[in-house]
C-alpha cells in the first residue's frame, strides 16, 4: 500500500485500510511505502498530529515499512539533481524509482528474485522495527550523468552515504 502519514486521505483511510487487511489477512505479509511529513514542503498544519497516529497504526498492521521523506527528496532533488524549486513532480518521479529498484526481486523471475515473506524475513530484525532505510544511488543530474565515472565500489560507498538517504536522519548516530 502507498499512502501519505501527513494527513487527508493518506493517513486516515490507509490506516484504516491496513487495520482491515490485518483482520481479514493476518498471515499475508503487508508491505508499506509511507511519505513523511516535513516542515519544509508542508500543505497542512495536521500533519504532525496525523503521522503521530499513523505510526501507531503502522506499527501494529505492517510487516515492512519503507519511509520516504519530503525533506529528504526534496534537499535530493535541490543538490544531487539540480533542480532550484522541486515540484511534487520531481518528488515523485524519484520516489517512483526508489519504489521500482526496490520492488524489482518481487515482480521479476529469477534465481536471486525473492516473495514477500522472504522480504520480511531479510529486512526486519524485529516485528516492531520494521522500517528499513532506503538509500539510492547515482543520483545525477543529466548533465552530471555524462561526464561522472561510476565504479562499483564507488556505488556501494554512494549507498552508505547518508546524503543519498530517502529519510533524513543520521543511522550512525542512532537517530
Amino acid at each position: 500500500i502507498f499512502h501519505s502519514f501527513g494527513g487527508g486521505t493518506g493517513a486516515g483511510f490507509g490506516s484504516l485500510l491496513m487495520e482491515r487487511l490485518s483482520v481479514d489477512y493476518g498471515k499475508k505479509a503487508k508491505l508499506e511505502f509511507a511519505v513523511y511529513p516535513s516542515p519544509k514542503v508542508s500543505s497542512a498544519v495536521v500533519e504532525p498530529y496525523n503521522a503521530v497516529l499513523n505510526t501507531h497504526t503502522t506499527l501494529e498492521h505492517s510487516d515492512v515499512t519503507f519511509l520516504v521523506d519530503n525533506e529528504a527528496i526534496y534537499n535530493l532533488c535541490r543538490k544531487n539533481l539540480d533542480v532550484e524549486r522541486p515540484s511534487f513532480g520531481n518528488l515523485n518521479r524519484l520516489i517512483a524509482q526508489c519504489v521500482s529498484s526496490i520492488t524489482a526481486s518481487l515482480r521479476f523471475q529469477g534465481a536471486l528474485n525473492v516473495d514477500l515473506n522472504e522480504f520480511q524475513t531479510n529486512l526486519v530484525p524485529y516485528p516492531r522495527i520494521h522500517f528499513p532505510l532506503i538509500n539510492y544511488s547515482p543520483i545525477l543530474s543529466p548533465e552530471k550523468a555524462v561526464h561522472e565515472p561510476m565504479t562499483v565500489s564507488d556505488l556501494t560507498n554512494a549507498c552508505f552515504d547518508p546524503n543519498n538517504q530517502m529519510v533524513e536522519c543520521d543511522p550512525r548516530n542512532g537517530k
